[in-house]
């Protein structure tokens, strides 16, 4: 009974615009995992929630990286719609060595770039904000060119925002990025098993 009056508190102290933010943030990703392009205009919505949310904890490089997620949003609609018409669903490519190489370099030089620049502002967390920012940069271009890997690099970010998100008292955001870990590790397999019978 105990643990039912302390979850009814919990709930009562819960933010209606992080609950919204959460369900289509989950829904979205769920939907990319499962290769369902209405991912993309239900992450326009959750993302347009969490520049408020961000903005409002401090988190400026989250809150930066929504306004990006909001034009990679429509070009994934974009990218996505535009499959060949002899396919059902726009193919899954593999990163190449090429592609990981520049995003190493864009990663570390982003991060000390904005680090440098968030740690003479009230931003909590400059530095690791601004790797998980580039790491997401980087994750989203590959979602939305609909590379295979990208679900790897989300799996490693999604641990650290959990971490982040418990720290700040978002903790329905923490949750969803527990959830987003165990989605993006059923869209790696998921994709690597539509990869797969392509090559056939």
């Amino acid at each position: 009974m105990q643990i039912i009056h302390t979850l009814q508190q919990w709930w009562q102290h819960q933010n209606l615009l992080e609950v919204v933010g959460v369900i289509t943030g989950l829904l979205c990703v769920y939907l990319a995992a499962i290769n369902n392009i209405w991912n993309w205009p239900i992450a326009v919505i959750s993302v347009g929630i969490y520049i408020f949310i961000f903005y409002d904890t401090h988190l400026y490089a989250d809150m930066g990286l929504q306004f990006y997620f909001m034009v990679m949003n429509f070009y994934g609609w974009y990218f996505w719609s535009r499959k060949p018409a002899s396919d059902k669903k726009t193919p899954v490519l593999r990163i190449t060595n090429k592609e990981i190489l520049i995003s190493t370099v864009a990663i570390v030089l982003f991060t000390i770039i904005l680090g440098s620049g968030l740690k003479y502002t009230t931003a909590s967390y400059p530095y690791l904000d601004s790797f998980c920012t580039a790491c997401s940069l980087i994750a989203q271009v590959f979602l939305a060119r609909k590379v295979l890997e990208n679900w790897l690099i989300w799996i490693f970010v999604d641990i650290i925002y959990v971490g982040v998100y418990i720290f700040k008292h978002l903790d329905l955001t923490a949750i969803m990025y527990a959830i987003y870990v165990g989605i993006a590790l059923l869209g790696y397999i998921d994709w690597k098993k539509e990869y797969k019978k392509q090559e056939v």
